[in-house]
């Protein structure tokens, strides 16, 4: 799988989910300052990550960010991403499970060593399983996303 891989900074947690990946045989594609001589702030590196899944250049995203609720919102502008703010394993899983999300994102203060490989596990563990509920629920989510696009709703 080939995963785009994005932070604000580098910092030993980045190192070690990038490591991670490549044992686990994935192709990772660096953005950000994690790419040497890099500086661009979260909303650029996120944008790139997101348009990249988005694009298929990418099958999936992980971001960072200091809390790691800054890049999950600004992927989540990108049409088509459902990037997930997971703090532990079990918010991984159920992010995939029931939101089919293709962008984890990442605290750099708040995820271990060890959550990170945990988080990781989840996420590469469980994929969507299609039910008349949650499919609903996209749809929904994607009916949103185009209204907006198309400026069918100006917000109040």
């Amino acid at each position: 799988m080939r995963i785009a891989v994005g932070s604000d900074e580098r910092m030993h947690v980045t190192d070690v989910i990038i490591e991670e990946l490549k044992k686990r045989g994935h192709e990772v594609v660096l953005f950000g300052p994690l790419v040497e001589g890099n500086t661009d702030y979260w909303p650029k590196v996120a944008r790139d990550v997101a348009e990249a899944v988005a694009r298929g250049e990418c099958d999936e995203g992980i971001l960072f960010c200091w809390t790691g609720t800054g890049v999950s919102i600004a992927a989540n502008k990108v049409p088509g991403i459902r990037a997930a703010l997971c703090d532990d394993a079990e918010t991984a899983r159920g992010a995939r499970l029931w939101n089919k999300a293709n962008v984890l994102c990442m605290s750099l203060r708040r995820t271990s060593e060890v959550m990170a490989r945990e988080i990781l596990d989840a996420w590469f563990g469980t994929t969507y399983q299609p039910n008349e509920v949650d499919d609903t629920c996209l749809a929904q989510v994607a009916e949103l996303e185009q209204v907006y696009m198309k400026g069918e709703v100006t917000p109040t």
